[in-house]
């Protein structure tokens, strides 16, 4: 099965791509708010809320398509595994009206309710775009998935 002629075991890098770049954004643009440069702010936001949108789709189309892959590591690595993707499944769930909220005020300039909000989120979307690479990581990289049959 293929999406535009990317097989859909190519998939879980480009997912982990998109993370990472979600959190390469959102670090630059906290540099940037930091600095006052709100233009620049503003883009990376707006670039890592893109970033984070498209990760969801191929997230959601990945697993509509490959199903439950199984974590194939054994001993102690498994509990470290399972709790950081429950952590992570569970923040990435709240991350989602936060982002939209932390969004919606930014660009509609309520700017004492954006930065109000934007401190939970910030860390918050940050732990999810990172973690999210560490359980591909893991999953796909370390140790060797078992794929649905």
């Amino acid at each position: 099965m293929t999406l535009f002629a990317i097989p859909v075991r190519s998939l879980p890098g480009a997912i982990a791509s998109l993370n990472a770049l979600a959190a390469i954004l959102l670090i630059v643009g906290f540099l940037f708010i930091r600095a006052k440069k709100i233009k620049q702010h503003r883009f990376c936001m707006i670039a890592a809320f893109a970033c984070s949108s498209l990760f969801l789709c191929l997230y959601l189309y990945f697993h509509s398509v490959a199903g439950v892959i199984r974590f194939g590591g054994q001993g102690w690595i498994r509990p470290v595994y399972f709790t950081l993707l429950i952590s992570h499944t569970t923040l990435a769930t709240i991350i989602v009206p936060l982002v939209l909220i932390t969004l919606s005020r930014g660009l509609s300039k309520k700017f004492a309710a954006h930065r109000a909000i934007a401190k939970w989120t910030f860390p918050l979307w940050l732990y999810v775009s990172v973690t999210g690479v560490l359980v591909y990581w893991l999953l796909y990289v370390a140790y060797t998935p078992i794929w649905p049959t």
